[in-house]
Order: structure tokens, then C-alpha cells, then sequence
């Protein structure tokens, strides 16, 4: 696809990511001068009625986001049957590959990076945008060291229950306990996966392994997590009150809003104590062997054991998804920057 040019105005130069659903390009746009990225859907989709809408949904939803920690989307149409976003060209590093070359990051700079985060978050949801995979991958630290979030892939109006078939969108060590069980998700959903985001930007790895994505879901869904600082005592325990409060399994007992949350976070790194969490850190048990409650005597028979078949609904999307989601070991939107080759 190399020179390519969409709309007469940007000409494709280089190929810089891919996955499942599109292929993301760099490219010159010969109007404004600039280099732009370009995420075209493939074509054995652009027939596709579902996925071409899901597509357009993700340009309109995120066309009007227009802030400093969020990547700005200029453009989007259809050429040929093909369709395609334009979008803001960013080198850096993604968080990932920072918390691998570097290890845990100080409470210090995990608190200014979540920050920013949480900004951006904050006015998506504002404008009605859940983002659906915040995740280390999907935020990028550029030259300058600001904080982008990218990859607004999935991204949705509202509480769309528009998916792909069979699969559960997100990331399996950062989805929400509501989105792993395929319920209807919201602003707190982006709220639990900036918490696990900040669980590993402090202790060096995700809230929750597993053999699979999906024995990693149904911790979200089943275990508390083990307290950060267990882990890396270095931990402010203000600081895991809040990261504790944002990975609450019930929704309704997260921060009720991303901009709640950043205001918690700014007043730990001036040196206060959180409003919004200052039970959290009494809240969340360490890791012990699953509880199960006894029937008090006279009571009703023991419940019946739970039905296996949507564990197998969920185990089939995350693994659809494990193929063919992109991101898992950096972004599509943007790259690294490279030397010049000779």
C-alpha cells in the first residue's frame, strides 16, 4: 500500500502496526504539511456490515476528543470501499515497554503519569466515550514526556453492547470484573483498568497472571487482588487506599468518576491524604483461598454448581481475541523512533 494516497491529500510512506481488524500506516499529508498516522480496515471486512459500523462509530466517538493526553483522530472516510482514520502520528515509548526496560516506576512518577491519565478518561466520559482497554500498551510517553492515551479501537458511545461475534472486548489482565462477564460497562469499567494500570506501574507486573487470558478474566471476576504494597513496601499506603478503591469488583464501590479519582491522586503526591478512598485500604483482603459460605441449619441445600457454559463463551472470545486484537506488545498508532537507515 506504499504511496498510496486516501482523500488526495495523504500519501502513505511506511507501515507501522496492525491486528485483527486494521492495518495502521504512517503518511504525509500533502496539504497540511504533516505526518499523520492512518488506520485502514482491512478489506476482506469493509463488506462487513457490523464491523464497518462498529468503524465509523469508533471515528465519530473519538473525531471530538480533543485534548492534550488523548490522541487527536483529523480525518475519516471511505475510498474504494476501503474505509479509514486519519490521526495524530506519535513517537515514544508505550508505558509497557517503559515498566519492562525500567522495572517499577517511583510512586512519584506513577502518580504524574496516572494523573494525566485519568484527565483523559475523565473527558471521554464526559463527552459519553468509554474507552473499553486502558491498558499500559495503549498509553504512550512521547518525546516531550507528555502522556497519550491511544487506541480508541474500541471504543464506544454510551453503553453500547455492540461487540464482535463470540468475543469479549478488552484486555484480559486489565478488563473490568463487568466487562469480563460480558455485562454492560461505563466510566467505572475504565476506572478499574487505569487501577490495575497503577498496580503495575508500582510493582513491576499486572494485578493478575494466568496460564491463559482466560484464567486471568475469572480472577478479575472472582479474587482480590494481593495489596501493592505486599509486594513493594515502598508503596505509599495513600497510594494503594486509591488503587485498591479503583479495583473494587462492584462498580458502584469505585470512584464515582475518573476526575474523583485525580483529584485523589493529586492530593497524595502533594503529600495529603485521599477523600474518596480513605477506607480503601481496609477494604481489600489479601489473596486467601475462595470463601464459601456455610448454610446456616434448616437452610435451603447448598447452591448448585455454576454452570460452565459462559466461562466457555468467555474462554472463545478472549481467545478470538488474543488473535487477532493488536497491541500485545505495543500500540498501532504510533512508533518508535528509529535510525535513519542508509
Amino acid at each position: 500500500m506504499t504511496e498510496e494516497v486516501f482523500a488526495q491529500r495523504y500519501r502513505i510512506t511506511d507501515k507501522i502496526g496492525g491486528g485483527g481488524m486494521a492495518e495502521v500506516y504512517k503518511a504525509a499529508d500533502g496539504v497540511l504539511g504533516r505526518t499523520v498516522a492512518i488506520k485502514v480496515l482491512h478489506p476482506q471486512y469493509a463488506g462487513d456490515a457490523d464491523f464497518v459500523a462498529r468503524f465509523r462509530q469508533e471515528a465519530q466517538s473519538a473525531a471530538n476528543l480533543s485534548h492534550p493526553n488523548i490522541v487527536n483522530i483529523y480525518d475519516w472516510g471511505e475510498q474504494a470501499g476501503t474505509y479509514y482514520i486519519v490521526m495524530e502520528y506519535i513517537e515514544g515509548k508505550d508505558l509497557k515497554e517503559v515498566i519492562d526496560a525500567q522495572g517499577p516506576l517511583s510512586a512519584a512518577k506513577t502518580m504524574e503519569l496516572s494523573a494525566k491519565v485519568a484527565a483523559a478518561l475523565d473527558f471521554a466520559h464526559r463527552h459519553d466515550v468509554i474507552h473499553r482497554d486502558v491498558k499500559p500498551h495503549n498509553i504512550v510517553l512521547t518525546r516531550d514526556n507528555e502522556v497519550k492515551v491511544t487506541d480508541f479501537g474500541i471504543a464506544r458511545r454510551g453503553a453500547s453492547t455492540m461487540t464482535q461475534t463470540g468475543s469479549v472486548l478488552g484486555t484480559a489482565g486489565y478488563i473490568s470484573p463487568e466487562q469480563a462477564q460480558g455485562r454492560a460497562v461505563g466510566p467505572a469499567s475504565d476506572i478499574y483498568s487505569l487501577g490495575c494500570v497503577m498496580y503495575e506501574m508500582l510493582t513491576g507486573d499486572p494485578p493478575f497472571t494466568g496460564e491463559n487470558p482466560v484464567a486471568v478474566a475469572v480472577k478479575q471476576v472472582n479474587e482480590p487482588p494481593v495489596p501493592p504494597r505486599q509486594i513493594n513496601p515502598q508503596i505509599p499506603e495513600a497510594l494503594q487506599a486509591i488503587i485498591l478503591k479503583a479495583m473494587a469488583k462492584r462498580p458502584e464501590e469505585r470512584y464515582g468518576s475518573a476526575e474523583e479519582m485525580r483529584e485523589d491522586i493529586l492530593r497524595v503526591a502533594q503529600g495529603g491524604e485521599p477523600d474518596y478512598a480513605a477506607a480503601g485500604a481496609t477494604t481489600v483482603l489479601p489473596v486467601t483461598a475462595p470463601v464459601v459460605p456455610r448454610p446456616a441449619t434448616g437452610a435451603a441445600p447448598p447452591p448448585k454448581k455454576k454452570k460452565v457454559w459462559p466461562w466457555v463463551a468467555l474462554a472463545i472470545g478472549l481467545a478470538i481475541l488474543a488473535e487477532s486484537r493488536c497491541g500485545a506488545s505495543r500500540p498501532c498508532l504510533y512508533r518508535r523512533p528509529s535510525r535513519s537507515r542508509t
